[in-house]
């Protein structure tokens, strides 16, 4: 489908929902950004969910988003239960303003709903020449190293750096599998590999329809990494999220998270033009080594752009993701 067409139908379907329509446009953008780059688990096929937390009462379509404990570089963001793109994409801004004036700006996001792909806010700010880390804490739902139940979020983490042309940009999750490849996995019945996903009873499982908790990347490293996210995003912001499930809190059950934005303005420490060149040498340094026989080296965030390029006229989603998002518009009557 063509990026506008779907970007449009996105956008309509969030106005319809009660959203205005800059936030429809900006979560639809953040969207569809993420199919673009193959990255389709943080994608379209998010709208259902989108739509669902907002009937539920748990995503706030008309957010009354507010800053406090503001200092020249720190500042918290109230979200108000915001869509997380709408929630992230201004504490990204409230961060790179912060920088430009301090050096280095750091804004946390309490309160907000699924992040959508970090990477969207990290390449904003490597587009503007600076240094970029997102993170975002959410409800158990990873398998804590060692357990045989969900004890963590997937907690995901993106960095990103400006390169000689695109930005140098990691996104990635604790998880070996985020929960939304699994919910790629169960539309399209795709058998999982063993050691990626755990069942709702804590055993083993590849088939997609049973899977339910995915295990942490790198076992105690992946784990450890989402327990220390859920410290920055959740206990510094006051709102913690894991022990309030865990422990059967009032309310812990519902769609929460939270997350934060860190900015460095790169000319503060170094000439910029100087960074860049660096940031091209690297690249060839790392691209020239002697590849595994069959494997090509490729730098964070390359496939991303790959992909972006190639889909620029025609992004593809799967016939099961395009056939909810009809129905999705269907039911505020829309047509597809």
């Amino acid at each position: 489908m063509n990026p506008q067409r779907l970007e449009g139908l996105v956008r309509d379907i969030f106005v319809a929902a009660g959203m205005s329509a800059e936030h429809a446009r900006l979560v639809a953008e953040v969207l569809v950004w993420a199919d673009l780059r193959g990255m389709g688990s943080h994608g379209v096929m998010r709208v259902p969910r989108y739509v669902d937390l907002i009937r539920a009462g748990d995503l706030n379509p008309n957010p009354v988003m507010t800053t406090r404990n503001e200092t020249a570089a720190c500042v918290l963001l109230e979200a108000d239960r915001a869509a997380g793109p709408v929630a992230m994409t201004h504490a990204t801004q409230l961060a790179l303003s912060k920088a430009k004036e301090a050096g280095a700006g750091i804004c946390l996001v309490r309160a907000t709903t699924h992040t959508a792909a970090l990477g969207y806010y990290t390449h904003m700010a490597a587009n503007a020449g600076m240094a970029a880390i997102a993170f975002s804490g959410s409800w158990p739902n990873m398998a804590y190293h060692g357990a045989r139940a969900a004890g963590v979020s997937t907690a995901p983490l993106a960095i990103a750096v400006p390169g000689e042309g695109a930005p140098i940009a990691l996104d990635m999750a604790s998880g070996i599998v985020s929960i939304g490849k699994l919910m790629q996995a169960r539309r399209t019945g795709e058998v999982l590999e063993p050691g990626l996903a755990l069942d709702k009873n804590g055993n083993a499982t590849t088939d997609p329809r049973a899977a339910a908790v995915p295990l942490p990347l790198g076992g105690a490293k992946g784990s450890g990494l989402a327990l220390l996210i859920e410290c920055l995003a959740s206990l510094v912001t006051g709102n913690p999220l894991l022990a309030e499930a865990l422990e059967g809190t009032p309310l812990g059950a519902r769609h929460r998270q939270n997350g934060g934005m860190i900015a460095l303005d790169i000319a503060r420490f170094v000439d910029m033009a100087n960074f860049r060149r660096e940031a091209a040498r690297l690249a060839r340094a790392i691209k020239a080594l002697p590849p595994q026989p069959g494997a090509e080296i490729l730098l964070p965030g390359e496939r991303g752009d790959r992909a972006a390029a190639a889909q620029r006229d025609d992004v593809r989603i799967s016939a099961a993701v395009l056939d909810e998002l009809k129905a999705v518009a269907a039911s505020f009557g829309i047509s597809a």
